[in-house]
């Protein structure tokens, strides 16, 4: 005897729903975030509509796409700290409204999305030379890679800020 399941979306969403929020509630300890990324999770669900096709094990891929958006609010919340303790940590008193963090914080957020989304080296090379200041050569030495292979590492990275720069233009305009 097999057992037919309703792979469409309001099926899964019905049938898995009440799982997922209270195994992301055990995991977190907190209800409110876990009904907050149960619905994220059945957000990505829909925008990925081709995988409902292929979808043989339901949960799995629900925890899956949890784990995910727990790692990302993860970062967003580390990244959000120590922005705010920069903040604190900075001689001058902060005139920036709430507002303007609130920006600050979102725009750092949309350059760390930008960032991980590079090949690993080409982001360690762009952070080195960045943050660190290192020559090229230095990076390459860092990296174990040549000085070529290092400007296309900064290429991409560079067209990347170019591509970020341009939507977050738009965005504001």
């Amino acid at each position: 005897m097999s057992v037919q399941h309703d792979y469409s979306f309001s099926g899964l969403y019905t049938a898995h729903h009440g799982w997922l929020c209270g195994w992301l509630s055990k995991k977190l300890g907190c209800q409110h975030n876990a009904a907050d990324i149960t619905q994220d999770a059945f957000v990505r669900l829909l925008l990925k509509h081709d995988a409902l096709q292929d979808l043989s094990t339901p949960r799995a891929y629900l925890v899956k796409i949890a784990k995910g958006l727990i790692i990302d609010q993860w970062r967003r919340q580390e990244l959000e700290q120590r922005y705010l303790e920069a903040l604190r940590i900075d001689t001058q008193p902060s005139l920036a409204s709430q507002e303007v963090q609130a920006m600050v914080i979102e725009t750092l957020l949309e350059i760390d999305a930008m960032l991980n989304r590079l090949n690993p080296r080409a982001r360690q090379a762009f952070l080195l030379a960045q943050i660190d200041g290192f020559t090229y050569q230095e990076i390459a030495d860092n990296l174990g890679v040549s000085e070529r292979m290092v400007k296309k590492y900064m290429a991409t990275a560079m067209m990347h800020c170019l591509l970020l720069k341009r939507d977050l233009n738009a965005a504001a305009g």
